[in-house]
C-alpha cells in the first residue's frame, strides 16, 4: 500500500473507528421485555428476575432502553464469572456498580437496534459480508443485533471498500484496531483502578464516597480520551510514514515505570510445526494457515471471556480471569484445529498466578512459566501446572494426567506438570503427519507415500517428498511413526 493510499484510508476510517469529535445522538428506541429478550439472548423469565432485582428497567415504565442492553451485557459477564445475581444487585445498591458502569459508557442513547437482515438492506451488503466484518470487530455469533454506532462503522468500512480497498485488507486493519485499541481501553481502566480507585479506597472512604470521587475523576478524564487517541494516532502515523520512507524500524525505548499486579490465567498457544511448514511450503501458504489459525484462536478467546494480549508469528499470548475459561479455550482451539483440513497441530501451556501489568503487556514469572510450558508441550497437548489444576478443581469430562516434576528451560526450579485431556477427544483420531512440513493429512489429502525402514511416510505434495528423499536424516526422528 502506498503512502498516499494509506493516508486516504486513514481519512476515511478515522471518524467512525476512532470516535470522531462530531457525534450524532439518535432518538432513543423503547423496547418491550420480549424485544429486549430477542436482542440480548436472555429468556424473558430471567430478565424479569433481573428487573425484580433492580438490575434493569425503571419503576416508572414497563419499557426498556438501550442502556438496559448495556446493563444486561455487564450482568451476563459477571454471572459467567461466578457471581450471584443478588451479589450484583447488592453492589448496585451499595456502590452503584451497574449504574456507574452504564453512565460512564453512555455518550447519548445508542438509538435503535437492527437485525443483521435489516443492516444488510440498509448497507446493500450480504449478511455474510456483514458477519465477516463484525467478527473482526469482536462480535460473536450471539450478537445478532447491532446499534446505530455499529451501523455507522460498517457504513464507513463500506465507503473504504468502495474507494478501492480490498475486503481482506480492511478486515486485517479492523483486527489491528480492535486488538490495539482494546489494549488502550484496558490500560485506561486498569491504571485508573490501580492508581486512582484503590488509593481512594485505601484512605478509608465509604463505598459511596469512593464512587462519587471515582466518578468525578472519570468524567474529568473522559473528555480527554478521544482527543488523545486522535493526537497519538496522528503522531504514530507520522512516525510510521517516516520509518516506511526510510525502510527503517526503530525500537521503543525501554521504560521502568512501576506497575501493578493481578491474578490471571495465562495461556500460550502455538503451532507445533509452523517453522517447518513455512520453510517447506513458502510464506504464502504459511500465511494462509496462520490466517485460519488466527481466526479460530480469536473466536475461541472471545467465547471464553479472554483477550489476545499479543500475537508473535504463530504464537499467541492469551489472558483469562479464570483458569477454567483458559482451559476451555485451549480445548476449543485444539478441537477446532484438529478438525481443519491440511493443518498442523496446536499445543498449549497454561499457568495461573500473579502477573505484572505494564504498558499494555503482561510480565512476570507466571507469564514465563506458561511460555516454557508450550515449549515443552507435544503435538495436541495441553500442559498445565499444579496451580491451574488446583484452582480449576474437578471438571466433568476432563482428566489431569500427572507428568511429574520437570525442569523447564530458563527456570531454576522444577515445575509439577499435568496434561489436561478432554475425555471425548482423547486421541479419537489418527492422521498421518507429513515429516517435512508437519501438516496433518486426511487420507484423501495424501499426495505421496514412501516406505522407510518398514514405516510408511505420507506427504502432502511431491515437493515435500523430494525434500525428504534429498535429506531424510533431517526429518526422521528416532522412534517416530509418521502418525499423530
Amino acid at each position: 500500500m502506498t503512502a498516499q493510499a494509506s493516508t486516504r484510508l486513514i481519512l476515511i476510517l478515522t471518524p467512525a473507528l476512532f470516535g470522531g469529535m462530531v457525534r450524532i445522538t439518535p432518538m432513543a428506541q423503547a423496547l418491550t421485555l420480549l424485544e429486549l429478550s430477542e436482542r440480548s439472548g436472555e429468556p424473558v423469565e430471567r430478565l424479569a428476575t433481573w428487573r425484580s432485582a433492580g438490575l434493569i428497567g425503571q419503576e416508572s415504565t414497563d419499557l426498556y432502553t438501550s442502556d438496559d442492553l448495556r446493563r444486561i451485557r455487564l450482568t451476563q459477564f459477571l454471572v459467567r464469572q461466578g457471581f450471584e445475581v443478588e451479589t450484583i444487585a447488592q453492589a448496585k445498591r451499595e456502590a452503584g456498580l451497574v449504574t456507574s458502569y452504564v453512565e460512564l459508557l453512555s455518550s447519548g442513547d445508542i438509538g435503535r437496534t437492527y437485525s443483521l437482515e435489516e443492516a444488510s438492506a440498509k448497507l446493500g451488503w450480504t449478511v455474510l459480508t456483514i458477519r465477516s466484518f463484525l467478527e473482526a470487530m469482536g462480535f460473536t455469533e450471539q450478537d445478532a443485533w447491532i446499534d446505530d454506532d455499529d451501523l455507522r462503522a460498517l457504513e464507513t468500512l463500506k465507503s473504504a471498500k468502495e474507494a478501492g480497498f480490498p475486503e481482506d485488507t480492511l478486515i486485517q486493519l479492523v483486527r489491528v484496531y480492535v486488538d490495539t485499541l482494546g489494549r488502550v481501553a484496558e490500560a485506561e481502566v486498569r491504571l485508573f483502578h490501580f492508581h486512582i480507585h484503590e488509593p481512594l479506597r485505601a484512605q478509608g472512604l465509604s463505598a459511596q464516597e469512593v464512587l462519587e470521587a471515582s466518578t468525578e475523576a472519570r468524567q474529568r478524564g473522559r473528555s480527554l480520551m478521544e482527543p488523545a487517541l486522535l493526537y497519538f494516532h496522528r503522531r504514530g502515523l507520522e512516525r510510521a510514514m517516516r520509518e516506511d520512507a526510510l525502510l527503517h524500524l526503530q525500537e521503543d525505548a525501554d521504560r521502568s515505570d512501576p506497575s501493578s499486579q493481578l491474578r490471571a490465567a495465562v495461556v500460550f498457544v502455538d503451532l507445533s510445526s509452523f517453522t517447518s511448514l513455512a520453510e517447506a511450503m513458502g510464506d504464502d501458504a504459511a500465511a494462509e494457515v496462520l490466517d485460519r489459525y488466527g481466526r479460530l484462536v480469536r473466536e475461541a478467546v472471545g467465547r471464553n471471556d479472554g483477550r489476545v494480549v499479543k500475537q508473535i508469528g504463530d504464537g499467541f499470548l492469551l489472558l483469562f480471569p479464570k483458569p477454567h475459561d483458559a482451559l476451555t479455550c485451549a480445548f476449543t482451539i485444539e478441537a477446532r484445529a484438529a478438525a481443519e483440513s491440511q493443518f498442523t497441530a496446536v499445543r498449549s501451556g497454561i499457568h495461573w498466578g500473579p502477573v505484572l501489568y505494564r504498558e499494555g503487556d503482561y510480565l512476570g514469572t507466571t507469564v514465563n512459566v506458561a511460555s516454557r510450558l508450550v515449549d515443552a508441550a507435544a503435538r495436541h497437548q495441553v500442559l498445565v501446572t499444579e496451580a491451574v489444576r488446583k484452582e480449576v478443581g474437578s471438571v466433568p469430562g476432563v482428566v489431569f494426567v500427572p507428568l511429574g516434576k520437570r525442569h523447564l528451560r530458563g527456570l531454576s526450579g522444577e515445575v509439577e506438570l499435568f496434561e489436561a485431556v478432554a475425555g471425548k477427544s482423547q486421541r479419537a483420531w489418527e492422521r498421518p503427519v507429513d515429516p517435512v512440513c508437519g501438516m496433518e493429512l486426511q487420507v484423501e489429502e495424501v499426495a505421496a507415500r514412501l516406505l522407510v525402514d518398514g514405516t510408511e511416510r505420507s506427504f502432502c505434495s511431491q515437493d515435500c517428498l523430494r525434500r525428504f528423499v534429498a535429506a531424510p536424516e533431517r526429518y526422521v526422528q528416532p522412534g517416530s511413526t509418521g502418525s499423530v
